[in-house]
């Protein structure tokens, strides 16, 4: 995945929409985290002065080196990796673990979470995000897979003892946007007479999804520049998991030896 991609998460203002809702999932996060909290999946760094103040060591890592640009926090460290495994980070050495919009890129995410178990202490926490595919508008190349709720709760529950399922609601100047978008999203699709979107392989597909994925956001923006800009992260929040949260936002416990 390029780090110029549509799919990672800017401040433009046609992503606005996006940005919020992955804004609160670091500051949910920021209240729950303490001492060694790993993230995987830095991105452009935004969520690192979110979570920096609340750690006593902050390890955040990435496959590209373009968050690191970010850090100017003392506690905070950040390592340049492909996940997984979690080259270099020992067996129960963290106390929290965050991974945002991260493990849907994954291929061997059943790995991937038991590599999160490995790490964490007893008694530690992996905050996780995802979007739910109940709610998704079309396919995303980008994306190995996608999870419904119940789907999601499986494959974290096959390694962790406790999940406390929830997801992120938007409000009704939240829900204006996706149905205008749905519309955009849909009038583009209706050309796919051959539904190619699901017929060929995901890596045909990325590099038109982001050029599509850009115009109808900047569009968007033009037609609604009010609503668009408007959306602020108090828009969303979190609640107990339904079909209609945009992202499944789960916290999986590993058992305290207590």
């Amino acid at each position: 995945m390029s780090t110029a991609t549509a799919e990672r998460v800017s401040v433009e203002a046609s992503d606005n929409y996006v940005f919020q809702r992955s804004l609160l999932a670091y500051h949910t996060a920021a209240e729950m985290v303490s001492g060694t909290v790993l993230e995987i999946g830095t991105g452009s760094g935004y969520g690192i002065d979110v979570i920096a103040p609340n750690a006593t060591r902050f390890i955040t890592i990435d496959k590209f080196e373009g968050g690191a640009a970010n850090i100017a926090q003392s506690n905070v460290e950040f390592r340049q990796m492909t996940v997984p495994p979690l080259s270099g980070v020992l067996d129960q050495s963290v106390d929290f673990v965050i991974s945002f919009q991260v493990i849907e890129h994954i291929k061997e995410d059943v790995d991937f979470v038991r590599e999160v178990y490995r790490v964490l202490r007893p008694g530690g926490r992996f905050i996780v995000s995802t979007p739910n595919r109940l709610m998704s508008l079309t396919r995303n190349p980008w994306h190995v897979r996608e999870y419904t709720p119940e789907e999601f709760g499986y494959l974290l529950k096959s390694c962790f003892e406790r999940v406390d399922e929830m997801g992120v609601v938007g409000n009704d100047k939240v829900m204006e946007y996706y149905e205008k978008n749905r519309k955009s999203v849909a009038r583009i699709a209706r050309w796919d007479v051959l539904d190619l979107q699901h017929r060929l392989p995901r890596w045909m597909l990325q590099l038109p999804y982001d050029i599509l994925n850009r115009i109808n956001r900047r569009r968007l923006l033009k037609a609604n520049t009010e609503l668009t800009c408007g959306i602020k992260m108090t828009d969303y929040s979190v609640v107990g998991v339904t079909d209609q949260c945009f992202d499944l936002f789960y916290v999986a416990q590993k058992q305290s030896n207590e």
